[in-house]
């Protein structure tokens, strides 16, 4: 498909490209040409005058008491000359046509990359996403069927079904939630409208969120992290810390802890996400940012929920604060995220 869009793109700058050329060598054609005639009709009349004034006699012309008709160019070379010059024209011009064809494939390569590329990441999403769909909406559809199948169903196993269904649903809801957040996120200017932010005012807003899952699993959240002043969309933020502090409540082991610091440096703040959990390996380092990807560990790992899609809307996100996001891990000794943002010359008191 791209391919031969390219191919139409190429013709249409050969197209414009050439149409000025030939339009252009036209004019010169014609100005050329008739600055010649005006040449020849101008030295003509110059050698009249001084024919008259006694001041110029050609030897080749003979004077017989009449004033001698002087000739203009030979009409043979003047024809000639245009000949010369509609060739060369006529070869710039080819030269141009091979030039532009050449530079026009490359100019129409570099125009549709940027859609391919987009367009093919669209596409994944989409062959992604419906993978994703698909085993919830199976899972759902075959413990369905089944029992319907099942005359001698009683009531305990039908809310156990119902039970495990809503579970399912559970699962759908949460990824449908990702998947349009993620896709909020994608769309240009997507950020809400920066503002003077508290750094402790944000961490206190995502530590709340998370509060709960914490508890279950007896994790202490250290807030350590000094009150800078922010230059940020403030549910942005939130939602960026609340997808780490999250992930790693998830992956770590009951009653650990999880440890929030962060310092000043060039500029900016860099706000560290430790924890003590699971850790994540070095093949799988590279690829925890892209969507749906999830490490062998988090696969392993029983009743962890999650499609793989947090880290991709945490990662957007700093990408939309102009920010960094880094990790740093090692299997079974824990995970650092460190997040640097941009911050106001002046903090909070």
């Amino acid at each position: 498909m791209f391919h031969g869009a390219r191919l139409k793109l190429t013709a249409w700058y050969l197209f414009i490209i050439m149409l000025i050329s030939v339009s252009f060598s036209g004019v010169i054609y014609k100005v050329i040409t008739n600055e010649v005639e005006r040449f020849t009709l101008a030295q003509r009349y110059r050698i009249e005058r001084r024919l008259r004034e006694g001041q110029y006699f050609p030897p080749d012309l003979h004077f017989q008491g009449t004033l001698p008709q002087v000739p203009i160019m030979d009409p043979e070379l003047f024809e000639e000359t245009k000949r010369r010059l509609l060739l060369i024209l006529i070869a710039v011009n080819g030269g141009i046509f091979i030039l532009s064809g050449g530079l026009g494939y490359f100019l129409a390569g570099r125009t549709l990359n940027p859609i391919k590329d987009m367009l093919d990441e669209q596409n994944r999403f989409i062959s992604d996403s419906s993978h994703e769909l698909r085993t919830p909406l199976t899972s759902l559809k075959s413990a369905m069927e089944v029992s319907l199948r099942d005359k001698n169903l009683i009531l305990k196993d039908a809310k156990t079904l119902i039970s495990e269904s809503i579970e399912e649903v559970n699962k759908l809801q949460l990824l449908s939630d990702e998947l349009l957040q993620l896709a909020q996120y994608q769309k240009p200017n997507s950020y809400g409208k920066f503002e003077k932010l508290s750094l402790t005012d944000v961490m206190k807003k995502a530590i709340r969120k998370v509060e709960p899952l914490a508890i279950q699993k007896d994790i202490i959240i250290e807030n350590n992290t000094c009150d800078f002043k922010l230059e940020g969309d403030r549910q942005g933020l939130c939602n960026l810390f609340i997808i780490l502090l999250d992930n790693a409540i998830k992956y770590s082991p009951k009653k650990k802890s999880i440890e929030l610091t962060s310092k000043k440096t060039d500029g900016l703040v860099a706000v560290y996400v430790k924890d003590y959990g699971i850790g994540i390996s070095e093949n799988d380092l590279p690829h925890i940012f892209d969507r749906f990807y999830r490490a062998d560990q988090s696969r392993s790992k029983d009743r962890v929920s999650g499609f793989g899609l947090g880290l991709s809307i945490a990662k957007r996100i700093v990408e939309l604060h102009n920010g960094i996001i880094e990790v740093m891990s090692k299997v079974g000794k824990g995970t650092t995220f460190i997040v640097k943002l941009h911050i106001s010359k002046q903090t909070v008191k």
